[in-house]
């Protein structure tokens, strides 16, 4: 079967909802034994459970990964680490004047350190094993200007550059590290905004919305997944140092 994942421990982080949640139900399809680590216990039993139900095999790992000493601790439960998708994230709207320290360091927490204590807590046990895939979640926003998101483009364009930092610096040691720049997708969060922030206007917002991408529409999280389950298996095996978008034409096609 191509893609397979067949033996490999996947840890995927921010696995409770959304993109990380349709990665692990897509890891566990090819065979993987899933790591779900998130911080939300609902939402990664759910998961875990969604897994179970269809014979695959999931295991549940609650941690913040703003924490680094247990991100640590959590990372060498695992027998081995052999892939690491890094999903957890927070967004924020705001430009520079409109951004409070206090949301500046949360979004920086969470997207930025989140990702370097989950890579650094990986690496090492990639390192010994001489191989690994490591996947960051990055962003549209890594790449071109987006109106009212400053603190959230700082920090995704933070993901960009560690991705290809690790790419460099663990590429003789048989490790790739990749990541991929989504533009908007249909998640939880997108209905908790509009419901949050538009009441009795979602459906009018959520078409606007979608309408910003010149294809139509949002991706779905299962479409991104797909794209993560190609780029962590084997047959993805000569690249790394990379980003690619999945945006429905935003940036090249967005004039």
């Amino acid at each position: 079967m191509k893609f397979s994942l067949t033996g490999k421990n996947a840890l995927v982080t921010g696995a409770g909802s959304g993109i990380g949640q349709a990665t692990a139900l897509g890891f566990a399809e090819a065979g993987a034994d899933v790591w779900i680590v998130d911080l939300n216990e609902t939402g990664a039993n759910e998961t875990a459970a969604q897994i179970r139900e269809k014979g695959g095999k999931a295991n549940v790992l609650l941690v913040n990964v703003t924490d680094q000493a247990a991100v640590k601790e959590a990372y060498a439960t695992p027998a081995s680490i052999d892939i690491l998708v890094n999903s957890a994230g927070v967004s924020h709207i705001g430009k520079l004047d409109s951004t409070p320290e206090s949301d500046f360091d949360r979004i920086y927490q969470v997207n930025v350190k989140g990702v370097y204590n989950s890579m650094q807590a990986a690496i090492c046990r990639m390192q010994a094993a001489k191989k690994g895939v490591i996947l960051n979640l990055a962003s549209i926003a890594s790449s071109v200007g987006i109106p009212d998101r400053f603190a959230y483009s700082m920090s995704k364009g933070a993901v960009l550059a560690m991705t290809l930092s690790v790419a460099k610096d663990y590429i003789k040691e048989g490790i790739r590290c990749n990541c991929i720049s989504p533009a908007r997708v249909h998640t939880p969060f997108v209905d908790g905004f509009l419901a949050k922030n538009y009441p009795g206007q979602e459906k009018e917002m959520f078409e606007r919305l979608s309408g910003t991408q010149p294809i139509g529409r949002m991706a779905t999280p299962a479409e991104i997944a797909d794209l993560i389950l190609y780029l962590c298996s084997d047959e993805a095996g000569f690249i790394t140092g990379c980003d690619y978008p999945i945006d429905g034409g935003f940036i090249k096609l967005n004039n």
